[in-house]
């Protein structure tokens, strides 16, 4: 997300450098530039106004401190103004009400309406520590019931089951008593959407909201849909009284103009943003990491948090333990760790989070092919377990049966045993004298 904004910004904000003073001349083309490169992420144009003329406001006439250059002291008064524009603070869910704390999902068909209600029960359940129930509303779209049940029993939520010819508003009143009953914590509701927005369907919504009161509305959002995105979510909130936004498929969007236009139009925060298909992907929306990310500055402490939730922290103190012991590092080591990264959204997802990271070469995410991972576990499965503890014995008689059973060639399994060979060298740095020595033996490079 925001890769198209990040690269624009970031060449912006260079041509500052080696002046002393932030002037009207020297950032009118800086400030042209970033209104080009808002536009083109899609953001709607009476938020790019507003924007453009409070980063001049702010801009003119400040003095550069000695630690930061012009170009600097422009980036902070854009990430100031990005973070207004998007929310200043995260806002979290209302849970603090009477149990249950009802949830209605709100949307078009198509934004990810159910996929959501998924991964927000899972989690309220794994981080908030909630009972949840998921109920489905959603009587007209064929085999939207069963979805919903499927998702519940993946994530490990229990499921109000409803029929076809149910009303919708006795379904979700039927939900929230046995919810009472059986002192579920919060009950998700699912809505049925439609292709666009309709009387019927907004009357329809209008009558649940109505009778089950939730603590919490929340409009679900294609963030691809750009600007577009915004103005569907004005629409609803005039309809109905939404407490938040989530935006959805925000990893195939890489222009980011819903995320940047939506707070400002609706005047409602956004509380999540969708990352990909799988359980787990759904982020808390933190607009000033967010903004530090649009600016290549990184979001350390969401990698943290994210490495906090998704290492195996057995699974890492085993290893830490085997390196100090001066054991080598083998392949089912090697195998762990790439499936640890793979969970932390892999390399690109990584590089995404990292300070400085518009400064990359222009091609190197490109580069970064995330389905050689997925290979290189395919190569790992395919051996033994004596083979996994000891790779020397894994010669050309081997290879071309790991090769065979793994979908793949002789000269990929040579590739991937190199790679193994350079992280364990990494590791045998770290159990010597710490990443300082590692970073030096590799001359910071990552493993190619």
């Amino acid at each position: 997300m925001f890769d198209n904004l990040s690269e624009r910004l970031g060449h912006t904000l260079k041509r500052l450098r080696g002046q002393g003073r932030l002037n009207e001349n020297n950032i009118k083309e800086a400030l042209r530039e970033v209104r080009m490169a808002l536009l083109e992420a899609d953001v709607a144009l009476p938020v790019v106004k507003e924007f453009i003329a409070a980063v001049q406001r702010q801009a003119v006439g400040q003095d550069v401190i000695k630690s930061l250059t012009p170009g600097q002291a422009l980036i902070k008064v854009v990430h100031d103004e990005l973070v207004r524009v998007m929310g200043e603070a995260s806002v979290p869910l209302n849970l603090n009400v009477r149990p249950p704390a009802v949830i209605l999902m709100a949307g078009l068909q198509g934004a990810g309406k159910t996929t959501t209600i998924g991964k927000l029960a899972r989690r309220l359940r794994e981080k908030d520590k909630k009972s949840v129930l998921v109920v489905s509303c959603d009587v007209y779209r064929p085999a939207a019931i069963e979805q919903l049940k499927v998702l519940a029993s993946e994530v490990a939520v229990d499921f109000f089951a409803s029929k076809r010819e149910e009303n919708p508003v006795d379904i979700a009143m039927a939900a929230i008593d046995h919810a009472r009953r059986h002192y579920h914590d919060v009950v998700l509701v699912d809505s049925a959407g439609r292709l666009h927005i309709d009387e019927a369907m907004m009357t329809e919504i209008r009558r649940i909201h109505a009778a089950i009161e939730p603590a919490e509305t929340l409009f679900v959002v294609d963030s691809m849909t750009g600007q577009d995105a915004a103005q569907t979510a004005k629409a609803f909130d005039e309809a109905l009284p939404l407490t938040g936004i989530v935006l959805t498929k925000t990893d195939g969007d890489a222009r980011g103009g819903a995320a940047l236009s939506i707070r400002n139009i609706t005047g409602k925060p956004i509380k999540f943003l969708g990352i990909g298909e799988k359980s787990d992907g759904l982020e808390v929306f933190h607009p000033d990491r967010v903004a530090s990310r649009i600016l290549g500055m990184g979001d350390i402490l969401s990698l943290v948090e994210e490495a906090e939730d998704k290492i195996d922290r057995d699974k890492a103190a085993k290893l830490a333990k085997k390196i100090k012991k001066g054991k080598d590092f083998d392949l089912q080591d090697f195998l762990d760790q790439l499936q640890q990264m793979r969970g932390m959204g892999g390399v690109a997802g990584m590089l995404d989070k990292l300070p400085g990271n518009m400064n990359l070469p222009a091609n190197a995410r490109d580069q970064v092919d995330e389905r050689q991972f997925a290979r290189m576990e395919a190569m790992i499965s395919s051996m033994t377990v004596q083979e996994r503890r000891y790779p020397e014995i894994i010669k050309a008689s081997r290879k071309r049966r790991i090769a065979a059973g793994s979908g793949t060639q002789v000269q990929d399994v040579n590739r991937m045993l190199k790679q193994f060979i350079q992280m364990k060298k990494m590791m045998k740095q770290l159990s010597k004298g710490g990443m300082g020595k590692m970073l030096r033996a590799f001359k910071g490079r990552m493993p190619v």
